[in-house]
Parts: C-alpha cells; structure tokens; sequence
C-alpha cells in the first residue's frame, strides 16, 4: 500500500488558464462591435458621397414605396380572406371543398408567382373581359358619381389583377397556415362546445377560429414580410412600385457606381419596411412560447 505522504498533493486550479476562453469570448465580441462600427460608418460615409443624387431621386422612390404598401396591404387582406376559405374547405367534411383546396394549395406553391402574375393579367382579365367585365369601368363609374373619377389611374386593371394574383399565391401559404392553427385547438374543446348546444359553425367562429388566430399571428408576420418583397414581381405588369421605380431610375445611368448607388437605396427602402415587422414576429413568438 502506498503511503499518504507519497501521494501527490492536490494542485490548485489554474485560473488564468480557466478564464483563458471567456477572455477570447470577450475579446471577439469587442472585435465584432469595432467592425460594425467601422463597417456601418463606411457606409455612411457612401451615402454621403452620393447625398445630390439621393435627394434626387428619393422623392420618386417614396412614392414607389407608398405604392407597394397599399399593394401589400390590400393583397394581405385578400390574402387572409383566401386562406380562410381554403383551410375551412381542406377540413369540411365534404369531400368535394377538400379536393378543391388541396387542388388549389398544390397548384399555386407548386408553380412560380412570376407565371401565376402573368396568367392573370394575359389570361383571365381577357377572359372576364371578353364576357364583359372590366374592373376599371366599374370603378371609374363608381367614383363618378361621387365626383372623383379623376383619382382612378388609367392603368387600374393592372393594379387589380396584380393585387388579385399575388393574393391568391399567398392564400394557398395561409390556407396551410390557418390549417395547422385549427388543428392545434385541442378538440375536447369542440366537444364542450357541441355539447352546450353550439353548432358547427358557431363552434368555428366563437371557440376554434379565435384561437388559431392568436397562433397563426407569428407565421402570418412572415408571410407578409415575404409579400413585400415578392411585390416587385408587380413592375412586370406595369405597375409603379418600389421596384420598377427604382429599376427606371438606375438602368437609364451610365456610371455603373450610380446604377449601383440607385439599386442600394431601392434595397434601404425595403429593408426599412420590413425590418419594423420582422421584429414584431420576434416580439409576437417570444410572447407566444411565454404564454404557453
């Protein structure tokens, strides 16, 4: 056996060496704040240097702005009001509304939104036109009567198909959306509220639907920042937004560091838009999992 006073004594722990990692942990967070410093004034200082041609063109690029909000807005709405419908019928108990949705939610996420845009500005604005429906007609008459007709643009359809067709590209995302939030409303809930007497239907709009909402708001955030950005597919119908301003003002410039400078600011401006939203999903999703 060995004796105790061969066995070596216990070293005292090394704390330079355990403090070693948090230091380097330290030391790259500073680094990291020092380049963005360095980084975001370069930047500055590259706005700075084109402030003549961005208070020139910025006027141009806000009303573009102004445009794909009222555009996003409206296509939101319709967006909803087409997931709605399509997550109702993908669960009714009607297997013909169930066919209906599935076939309509894998076409649409199945096909690109550049084609879906083009089909129907070239092909059902034809059709319905054809059989004698024109949006801007109906409009133009409609603000007539209040003496207004002269705040309806001339190119009014392609606005309507445009908001029509990124509408229904997005509905087919938010049937999903809304489908899941249904199903994660525990059904012991419907059967308390079948069982007071409720129908189906008051069950859906009084029990169900308020609480797959409050559910589907962070996702719903996402899909509408993702509609912002995929409203610049809407300048290849003619149509003044952000993007086919901005793409007016930069492709007639020579130098190529104004074209560039030009694209830039178009970029800012969508970013100022949907940065303020990102961080109301985040907000939204924190409160959420806390709730829960």
């Amino acid at each position: 056996m060995i004796s105790e006073s061969l066995r070596p004594a216990n070293k005292p722990p090394d704390n330079k060496r355990d403090l070693w990692p948090r230091n380097r942990m330290v030391g790259a967070d500073y680094l990291y704040y020092i380049l963005l410093i360095v980084a975001l004034g370069a930047f500055g200082y590259y706005l700075y240097t084109y402030k003549g041609m961005a208070l020139l063109y910025l006027p141009s690029l806000l009303g573009g702005t102004l445009i794909t909000l009222v555009m996003s807005v409206l296509s939101a709405i319709c967006a909803i009001i087409f997931g709605l419908m399509g997550a109702i019928g993908s669960l009714s108990r009607f297997r013909l509304l169930r066919w209906l949705s599935l076939i309509y939610v894998e076409v649409i996420r199945g096909t690109p939104l550049l084609v879906q845009l083009f089909l129907w500005y070239f092909g059902v604005r034809i059709v319905l036109s054809n059989a004698g429906f024109d949006p801007y007609t109906l409009v133009f008459n409609g603000m007539t009567v209040l003496q207004s007709n002269s705040l309806v643009p001339t190119d009014f359809n392609s606005y309507f198909y445009g908001v029509l067709g990124l509408s229904f590209n997005y509905g087919a995302y938010l049937t999903e959306v809304f489908r899941a939030g249904i199903l994660s409303v525990e059904a012991g809930q419907t059967e308390a509220a079948l069982s007071l007497g409720m129908d189906s239907r008051q069950t859906m709009r009084h029990i169900i639907l308020p609480q797959a909402i409050r559910v589907t708001i962070p996702p719903l955030t996402n899909n509408f920042i993702t509609l912002i950005q995929d409203s610049a597919f809407l300048s290849v119908l003619a149509i003044f937004e952000l993007e086919y301003v901005t793409t007016g003002l930069a492709l007639p410039q020579v130098d190529p560091n104004n074209k560039m400078f030009v694209f830039i600011l178009g970029a800012l401006l969508y970013l100022a838009m949907c940065y303020p939203l990102s961080l109301i999903a985040r907000t939204l999703e924190r409160r959420l999992a806390a709730a829960r």
